[in-house]
């Protein structure tokens, strides 16, 4: 269905909030990187180069955002290692590892919050909210979501506010609140459209939400301007987004033979950028279209890798490790204000301790000089 492919767009959307550091291309990048000494400046080239291929070779990225996981870890760069365990986070999602991004958009967020980085502190809450949202604890995902955003307003920065409107009519698309939706996605494409630049992504969102009214043609319309956008932009994992949806349309519109070809490509893109998240939709979608042509066997092989897949991603298991994971950092979270407070009373003690020596030295200072006292007057009575 198409919700799923609503949660993989938030996806897309929170990468594109990682807004780079340097206004370099990738040649400029790594040019960068192969003159400067293993300092912090390093760490932030290599997180750049990970932003910079992540949207069309995720594989490569990942290794530039290890490496700067590694050097930023040995020169104790505690921003540019924030910024490393949340491109791997973007990473792992992509990939369908969704508690393991989970787990170091968390650890990402701490760090930001020590360094009371309020632009990683935002961009970070707004990639755990696609978590949730995947995970469907839409709760969680709006809390986060409105969080980062007003962060993002306060920031005054542009792109990252039409990133931030994409989500949350994304989530508002997903609980139904439409006319909201529709507000959030108007507002991003006015404010892209203010700035000069065309986005995809509220053409596309805008397009998801034609489809849940059934009107197809338009969908199509907005689905197809957006994908000669994310082409054009070299952006393979937006592109994938909408070949998938437009795929999904011409299915539910009962023409087969487009269907199949855009779901086709989808999948052999999704494989070549490793994007395993995206593969429940696209073989669910394959299986309702083949049905749709009476090929049952076909359409049968389709739905048992959907069931895999979606298992693999979306199971049970993944939502206990997610529980767990957070449980634990609550854990130590109350373990720190404890120990925290254990000092703070070992401090108390120390002080009383020292306030009842200062006393008893000052009462056995007071009975020495009334001895000495005692004793020189005993002796002059005596005389």
């Amino acid at each position: 269905m198409l919700h799923k492919i609503l949660l993989a767009f938030v996806a897309v959307t929170c990468m594109f909030l990682s807004a780079p550091v340097f206004a370099a291309g990738p040649d400029s990048l790594q040019a960068i990187l192969d003159t400067v000494p293993r300092n912090e400046v390093k760490v932030k080239t290599l997180n750049e180069l990970f932003r910079a291929h992540v949207q069309n070779n995720p594989v490569k990225a990942v290794g530039f955002a290890r490496e700067a996981l590694n050097l930023a870890t040995e020169i104790n760069d505690r921003k540019g290692l924030a910024a490393a365990y949340n491109n791997l986070g973007v990473a792992y999602k992509t990939q369908g590892a969704l508690d393991k991004a989970l787990e170091y958009y968390l650890t990402s967020l701490h760090l930001y919050e020590a360094l009371q980085n309020k632009e990683g502190i935002a961009t970070t809450r707004n990639n755990i909210a696609t978590i949730y949202s995947m995970k469907k604890d839409y709760g969680q995902a709006m809390k986060y979501l409105q969080e980062s955003y007003k962060l993002f307003i306060e920031l005054k920065d542009e792109d990252k506010i039409i990133g931030s409107m994409n989500n949350l009519g994304n989530l508002h698309s997903e609980i139904q609140l439409y006319e909201k939706a529709m507000d959030y996605f108007s507002q991003a494409y006015q404010l892209s459209e203010k700035k000069g630049q065309a986005y995809a992504d509220p053409l596309t969102n805008i397009g998801n939400l034609y489809f849940r009214q059934n009107n197809y043609q338009r969908a199509v319309e907005n689905y197809e301007k957006a994908l000669q956008i994310e082409r054009k932009n070299n952006n393979m994992l937006g592109a994938l987004n909408i070949l998938i949806n437009l795929g999904i349309t011409y299915t539910k519109a009962k023409q087969p033979k487009p269907a199949q070809v855009y779901l086709d490509e989808a999948a052999r893109l999704c494989e070549e950028l490793q994007a395993f998240s995206y593969l429940p939709s696209i073989y669910k979608n394959t299986s309702e279209n083949y049905s749709n042509q009476g090929k049952w066997k076909e359409a049968y092989d389709a739905y048992v890798k959907y069931d895999e897949a979606r298992e693999k991603i979306y199971g049970e298991e993944s939502s206990r490790k997610i529980a767990q994971m957070e449980m634990l950092i609550d854990f130590q979270e109350k373990e720190k204000e404890l120990d925290l407070l254990k000092s703070q009373d070992e401090i108390t003690r120390l002080e009383l301790r020292s306030t009842q020596l200062v006393v008893v030295l000052i009462i056995l200072g007071v009975l020495t000089v009334l001895g000495g006292l005692n004793l020189f007057l005993r002796k002059k009575m005596l005389k």
